[in-house]
């Protein structure tokens, strides 16, 4: 069970070096046999506050596979919600460290991204340190919007089958671009490794140990780059410090006056397990409720954790339930919160985890357990087709969507996407969305949008599909 705890919605594992490496080493084994990609972030403040802004950061974040604590906001920040972090990981260190367990396990690795020559340099450089290093691949391709890539890329590490691939395209781009093609690459480890290959490579230098230790690394990085990264350095520590204080003192305010003993019990109805919470949770008692939970993930991987009694949850109990609905996921199944008391659903909005769970008002109100699709229910003027879209859209449901909306297009070219129920849409549904309104062109139609939430509104301007794809406030007045 991943040791978790959260940080303005964004989980950070509880790791030391050793640990991290033993778990990488364990995703590669699994990762061989299976086929499954595992994604792992190393994540500084830049990560957060980007995920403020981007669901689809967020989301990514919240399902990877390993998050680990790169930067000294995160440890010190752990540290004041009470839950501190064992150890700082961070992605210059992890890489030289894995190259090291590579060359050890016969492990092979593939150098993507960072400027021409820089990625071959340090390849070059790590086997020299570790000759018997094996090396599947080194590519640096143009820096272009990941919408505009090269899909020659794709084929060219899929072909050279590693074992783990280190993507250094920056944040959030490398994040994005693991995740949207986890299933095509089939790669058992990948890393975004954002500005690590300057390092080892030597184009840009490394503070000295002391700084690193006393968490000033950051002010000797600004010296070397100061126009690059002034801006970014004011703007990560003002919006990480404001919203961060936040999140201190709702779960400082919400955690105050005595509270019950937590306890827990577990009732299957029809398939699903209730797992009545009722007390304070926290770092002291997740455990004994995390192993609970995994007992009744064994019977079924339907899951409703009923909060109606529940008092407090800290950082530490957030990230137990989000990696156990990561789990309930994987296993074909979901996890849903049902009677979220109004403080503990407050912090869930202010760490932007809202979006993340599924919750539900009462227990009557669970969603019998049947394998997900959300249905895109279709309904039809004279002149318009409407798809309801799907709540996630990401790279999973995004086949399935593309098969609907090919049959709504051929029957009808004129289809207005309804957004209204949708809290994150992905790079591939984005991807998706600006394939298909080519095709509804192309048959003399139009594709319009509506009803779309701030967060996919980010999105869609992200890309610049707003430019191909016109936005309405809601279907009546887009299909006027």
């Amino acid at each position: 069970m991943r040791k978790l705890l959260i940080i303005l919605g964004v989980p950070v594992d509880d790791l030391t070096m050793p640990e991290a490496l033993q778990r990488i080493a364990e995703f590669v084994t699994i990762g061989r046999l299976s086929g499954k990609t595992h994604q792992i972030a190393t994540v500084n403040a830049d990560f957060v506050v980007n995920s403020l802004h981007d669901a689809e950061l967020r989301r990514i974040l919240q399902e990877s596979d390993m998050a680990t604590a790169d930067g000294t906001p995160l440890v010190l920040g752990a540290r004041m919600l009470g839950v501190p972090i064992r150890d700082r990981v961070t992605g210059a260190d992890l890489v030289p460290e894995l190259a090291k367990l590579a060359a050890e396990k016969g492990f092979s690795i593939f150098f993507l991204g960072a400027k021409q020559g820089v990625g071959a340099r340090a390849a070059d450089m790590l086997k020299q340190r570790h000759p018997s290093l094996k090396i599947a691949g080194v590519l640096s391709p143009p820096n272009r919007p990941m919408l505009e890539m090269d899909p020659s890329v794709i084929e060219t590490v899929k072909a050279a089958r590693p074992d783990i691939l280190l993507v250094a395209f920056g944040n959030p781009k490398q994040e994005k671009w693991i995740s949207r093609h986890a299933k095509t690459l089939r790669v058992p480890v990948a890393i975004g490794v954002g500005g690590t290959f300057d390092m080892i490579a030597g184009v840009t230098q490394r503070a000295p140990r002391w700084m690193q230790r006393t968490g000033l690394e950051w002010s000797y990085r600004l010296i070397q780059e100061p126009r690059r990264l002034w801006k970014r350095y004011v703007l990560d520590f003002a919006y990480f410090g404001y919203f961060f204080a936040h999140q201190l003192w709702a779960m400082r305010t919400s955690g105050i006056g005595p509270a019950p003993l937590p306890t827990s019990d577990v009732t299957v109805v029809d398939d699903v397990a209730v797992i009545t919470v009722r007390g304070r949770l926290d770092a002291s008692n997740q455990a004994s409720f995390a192993s609970r939970v995994e007992q009744a993930l064994i019977d079924t991987p339907y899951l409703a954790i009923n909060l109606a009694e529940a008092t407090f949850l800290d950082s530490a109990a957030l990230g137990t339930l989000v990696s156990l609905t990561n789990r309930a996921r994987a296993a074909g199944g979901k996890l849903q919160l049902v009677a979220t008391p109004p403080n503990i659903r407050n912090i869930l909005t202010l760490v932007r985890l809202d979006a993340f769970f599924d919750m539900v008002d009462s227990l009557d109100r669970i969603v019998q357990p049947i394998v997900e699709r959300q249905a895109q229910r279709q309904s039809r003027s004279s002149e318009w087709s409407v798809l309801r879209m799907p709540r996630i859209i990401d790279a999973g449901i995004t086949p399935l969507l593309i098969d609907q909306m090919h049959e709504t297009i051929a029957q009808n070219p004129r289809v207005i996407l309804d957004f209204s129920d949708t809290v994150l849409l992905s790079s591939a549904g984005l991807s998706a969305v600006a394939r298909l309104n080519r095709e509804s062109r192309e048959r003399g139609g139009e594709l319009r949008a509506a009803g779309c939430s701030n967060e996919v509104l980010y999105s869609i301007r992200l890309v610049k599909l707003d430019a191909m794809v016109p936005l309405f406030s809601d279907v009546m007045t887009a299909s006027s």
